[in-house]
């Protein structure tokens, strides 16, 4: 098995030379740090033939994946010259009032629409609040202990629920509204008693980031019912002024913004309050010029977010959702460039998704469950593949049959871009017939709910993800507040078809990166071949110098597989390999060609950010610093 993977192994990745046995075809592209705007085109994977005709037979436009992003894109809407003198005279302070009704008083607050929610939230968490507690990630809150002034700080998954108010969305899902409505209204009054004054700028305090004060205010408009239906006209009239107040404080601080996503909130915020207060015109063409730009530099050419999070690829795709629906509520038209980005946001998030529907674990997520996917997916109204043609996105997705095969094949994010960074470059996972069967931990971004937070940095590094580890060092430094140091800053990658033969055709990926290289003069290069029928993943995973002067001594090495839950393992009697149960009752067979076998304990996050028990298979030893290759093999049985 190692001479066979050898051989197949080119000389340069760079190269793109047809010399893989079977006559394969393909190209190598080199993807930088931290984007992939430079990078070169790839060749489209193979994708499941009854995917295609699933997608195709639902009828209606599908939505080709990949294209690339044009800055037509990001163009802000076409206005007129009137529109443009009040867009910028907004932008210099000139308030609404005073542009679009110079001669009259102010209009009262008060909503021009009622918005329709496109997005349900949980059944569960709402009842939970209905009992009196948050219920985040399995952790219950009570109401009557959160102190909504942020005095003292709260988990960050509990701060960010309590003050985006997300929660408002599982109120609404879990009862009718004269039951839901004054639950809702008791807690808008303990938050609005808690912050009373607005500050002068973000960062004072949870409850005034930008990415929580546009949320809030766009959950505020989207589920105004819930929270302006009352008898209680004082606090009808506080809940109006709050909204025209955390507006103006969105207009003032929005460029302060934590990060890109962020901003985007508070944009979508902005033009959210456009659409729905009074004399809203000027802040909504302020707004939806400053929206498209952030989002340009949110998404990469593929569509993708920079951060390369599938929990922020999510986040962004809810936000435009939300917003379209305040756009339908007044009877107007988006921006044609919100459709054209929403419409690219898509394939990239689907391309993470594994043969039962849901997520896989990549920088911070956790395997958010399949409904959850299925559900943002259908309120977006956008029907298309996975991405195919990745570049920054650098997932490279196979489907073969039952099999999906997930491969980071890109960089780490830049750390002005990450809120949970994972040093996961060159791991995998692989699912078969809905089971998963190589995972990465995941889970990172909801440490602070049954995961304990002590462990957040831990499941971001590259010992938590299913790929080669040298020395017990990250490929890339885990930083502190999610942010990534030095460490990998190129990948290269090359992706070929393999001819069908004897044993079939397949796919075969072959990457490296330079992670290692300054610390121990060492390239990780792996190879990956994963056969056409699903049943057969060959792997090699190779340390070569990165200087014809080699290194004296050894290193230590351990090539870590984390498996899916409720997988029974046990180690061969030779010690080079496993044998694996899965809970649908298929076996696999694992073989090592070099290192010890041994299983240890692992965890692995699932689709409501709850830990699981979980085990891995790890490959260990010590390795000259001249370099040293590994090969390995996951073959179905029976």
């Amino acid at each position: 098995m190692v001479d066979a993977l050898t051989s197949s192994r080119q000389q340069s990745v760079r190269s793109g030379e047809d010399d893989a046995p079977g006559g394969d075809r393909g190209g190598a592209i080199a993807i930088p740090l931290g984007g992939g705007r430079e990078a070169g085109v790839m060749d489209p994977s193979e994708i499941d033939r009854r995917e295609t005709e699933r997608d195709l037979a639902g009828g209606g436009e599908l939505v080709e994946p990949g294209r690339a992003l044009a800055l037509a894109d990001f163009s802000p809407p076409a206005i007129g010259a009137g529109e443009r003198l009040l867009r910028f005279a907004y932008r210099l302070g000139i308030s609404g009032s005073a542009l679009t009704s110079p001669l009259r008083k102010p209009a009262k607050p008060r909503l021009l629409a009622t918005v329709h929610n496109p997005l349900p939230g949980s059944r569960v968490a709402g009842t939970a609040l209905r009992a009196g507690h948050f219920l985040v990630h399995g952790v219950k809150a009570p109401i009557a202990q959160i102190d909504f002034a942020g005095a003292a700080r709260m988990s960050p998954p509990l701060e960010k629920v309590v003050h985006s108010f997300s929660w408002l969305a599982d109120l609404e899902a879990c009862a009718p509204r004269e039951q839901a409505a004054p639950v809702a209204e008791r807690i808008l009054a303990a938050w609005l008693n808690a912050n009373p004054k607005l500050p002068s700028r973000p960062g004072k305090g949870p409850a005034w980031s930008v990415a929580n004060a546009g949320a809030r205010e766009l959950a505020w408009l989207v589920h105004a019912p819930l929270i302006l239906s009352g008898h209680d006209k004082a606090l009808r009239a506080k809940v109006l002024a709050a909204l025209s107040e955390t507006a103006r404080w969105l207009d003032k601080n929005v460029g302060r913004a934590e990060d890109l996503l962020a901003e985007v909130a508070g944009w979508c915020g902005i033009v959210a309050a456009g659409l729905l207060l009074p004399e809203g015109k000027p802040r909504r063409l302020f707004g939806e010029a400053g929206l498209i730009r952030a989002l340009g530099e949110l998404v990469g050419d593929d569509g993708g977010v920079l951060s390369r999070s599938p929990l922020a690829q999510m986040e962004a795709i809810a936000l435009i959702v939300r917003l379209r629906a305040c756009y339908s509520a007044v009877r107007r038209d988006p921006p044609a460039a919100l459709d054209a980005i929403l419409n690219l946001l898509v394939p990239p998030l689907l391309a993470l998704t594994h043969s039962d529907g849901s997520l896989g674990s990549w920088q911070g997520a956790w395997a958010v469950d399949a409904a959850d996917v299925a559900a943002l997916v259908a309120a977006s109204g956008v029907r298309t593949r996975p991405l195919r043609d990745v570049r920054q996105w650098g997932y490279q997705r196979v489907v073969a049959q039952k099999s999906i095969l997930q491969f980071d094949a890109a960089p780490p994010p830049l750390a002005k871009h990450t809120r949970s960074g994972c040093a996961s470059t060159l791991a995998f996972e692989m699912s078969h017939a809905g089971q998963r069967l190589i995972v990465n931990c995941g889970g990172a971004a909801c440490a602070g709910g049954l995961v304990p937070v002590r462990l957040e940095q831990g499941l971001r590094a590259t010992a938590a993800h299913s790929t080669l580890v040298l020395d017990d060092a990250n490929s890339t430094a885990v930083m502190i507040s999610g942010k990534l140091g030095g460490g990998v800053s190129e990948v290269e990658v090359d992706r070929r078809s393999l001819v069908g033969d004897k044993s079939g055709g397949g796919t075969r990926i072959e990457t490296s990166h330079n992670g290692y290289a300054a610390r121990y003069g060492l390239t990780h290069r792996r190879i990956l071949i994963l056969r056409d029928d699903g049943t057969e993943l060959r792997g090699e995973d190779l340390l070569v110098p990165t200087s014809n002067k080699g290194k004296n001594g050894k290193v230590s090495f351990a090539i870590r597989f984390h498996l899916g839950p409720g997988i029974e393992a046990r180690v061969s009697e030779d010690g080079q390999g496993a044998g694996l149960a899965l809970p649908d009752g298929s076996y696999w067979q694992f073989r090592s060609g070099g290192g010890q076998v041994s299983i240890e304990e692992s965890l692995w996050v699932d689709g409501q950010g709850r830990p699981q028990g979980v085990l891995q298979l790890v490959v260990q030893g010590l390795v000259s610093r001249g370099g040293g290759n590994f090969a390995w093999l996951f073959k179905k049985m029976g």
